[in-house]
């Protein structure tokens, strides 16, 4: 089995005044808070157990938000980060959560789009399940120095992952959606707090580099958008808002992927179409007419 976790925490600075009372991944992008777009890339790996990690602060919205889930036919819990210490906290806070199910993590401000998104993801579950190999994925950006950066040799091989490095050996960065085997907690657990004070996730990658259990796809045919600075939400949400009016579907539409994926039945999108907004209505109508 394999079980999804969301993590929404940190201060989101880039984003003050606006984060000094909300946090990030409540904030609207486009027509729906942030946070429904990782939620539906979980849900499209096929996904449905799944925990929600945030700070004691903003974690109650959460659950006012989303509830237990079950309206989409998947589980919700949600779990406290009391302060920022890093991405690679997660597997410790979620231990129990995780049990002895490999686990996919999924940053809270990374939104994933493209036709071939279901199909890349559903293969990476497979994959995970099948195989001792992690996965994680890499995407050719401009700006490098911003996140973990894939170093490779001379025969494209990878050699390393560097953390937000001065000096980037490559363009490839590694996004934020991460497909781990069960150990992961271990790796996490071993840990030490960065320069940054902070348990880095590219600790865990090398990990696995070191083991040649590191399996990296770079995203070719979907687009990845990293939401964290205002101009990142503001273009965020033009690329939504234009992706939804030129070809007439939602993007990340929950109830549209619970209903196709099969996690809820027909009764069940038709209760939540009568408490939909008329906008809202039509659109899931379509999906049962």
């Amino acid at each position: 089995m394999l079980k999804g976790i969301i993590l929404a925490g940190g201060h989101g600075k880039r984003l003050y005044p606006i984060t000094k009372v909300m946090s990030k991944q409540l904030l609207p992008i486009y027509n729906k808070p942030m946070i429904y777009y990782p939620l539906s890339t979980l849900m499209l790996s096929g996904i449905r157990d799944i925990l929600i990690i945030s700070t004691p602060k903003d974690i109650n919205n959460y659950e006012l938000l989303l509830g237990d889930g079950s309206d989409l036919g998947i589980k919700i819990s949600y779990k406290i980060q009391d302060k920022p210490n890093g991405l690679a906290e997660a597997f410790i806070i979620g231990e129990k959560f995780i049990g002895n199910d490999d686990v996919c993590l999924v940053l809270g401000d990374n939104i994933f789009y493209g036709k071939d998104l279901p199909k890349i993801l559903k293969s990476a579950s497979n994959e995970l399940v099948e195989n001792n190999e992690s996965i994680i994925f890499g995407y050719n950006v401009k700006d490098p120095e911003r996140y973990g950066v894939v170093s490779f040799d001379s025969k494209l091989e990878v050699v390393s992952i560097d953390e937000k490095p001065r000096k980037p050996k490559s363009n490839i960065a590694v996004v934020g959606l991460y497909f781990f085997k069960n150990d992961v907690i271990n790796f996490a657990k071993q840990c030490i707090p960065s320069n940054r004070g902070e348990l880095e996730i590219t600790h865990i990658h090398n990990q696995y580099l070191d083991q040649k259990r590191l399996n990296i796809k770079i995203l070719d045919s979907i687009f990845w958008l990293d939401t964290g600075t205002h101009d990142a939400l503001a273009e965020a949400s033009s690329f939504i808002k234009t992706v939804e009016s030129r070809e007439g579907k939602r993007v990340s539409c929950l109830e549209e992927i619970a209903y196709k994926y099969k996690y809820i039945d027909k009764n069940k999108l038709e209760k939540i179409i009568s408490k939909s907004l008329d906008d809202d209505a039509l659109y899931l109508k379509q999906l049962i007419s």
